[in-house]
């Protein structure tokens, strides 16, 4: 069997330590910090509903960079899906939509990374080996 392509391991890793660092802002406080509050509050999304995107895009970031290091092709479908969807909404509610330009950029970096021909090639020898 093949190893996986370096640059599929450390894109994993990130998104696994990105996933992770996602929930910080909760445990430090920011979420609580008025000015916070008050963007979030421009949003047309309720804040319990912005909580809820933000602890599943959390998991979702993290579980599919774990999976994606086990071989799971459908996790790096999840994990675009997930990022697609994201942009969408974001460019629905966000008061500041210039503000997803950073966010955008980096994920259609991750994104090349994680369908580049090595990593295809990679997660193909997986539904090659489930058929046998």
């Amino acid at each position: 069997m093949q190893p996986r392509p370096q640059s599929l391991t450390v894109v994993c890793w990130i998104l696994i330590v990105l996933g992770l660092l996602a929930i910080v802002p909760v445990f430090i406080g920011t979420m609580h910090d008025p000015n916070v509050i008050e963007l979030m509050n421009k949003s047309p999304l309720p804040i319990s509903v912005q909580y809820a995107m933000m602890w599943l895009g959390a998991l979702i970031t993290s579980g599919s960079g774990v999976m994606m290091l086990y071989r799971q092709n459908w996790a790096r479908f999840l994990y675009i899906g997930w990022i697609i969807i994201g942009i969408i909404i974001g460019l629905i509610t966000s008061p500041f939509k210039i503000m997803l330009l950073p966010s955008i950029v980096i994920n259609a970096i991750i994104a090349f990374f994680l369908f580049r021909p090595a990593a295809n090639a990679y997660f193909a020898r997986e539904a090659g080996e489930n058929k046998q």
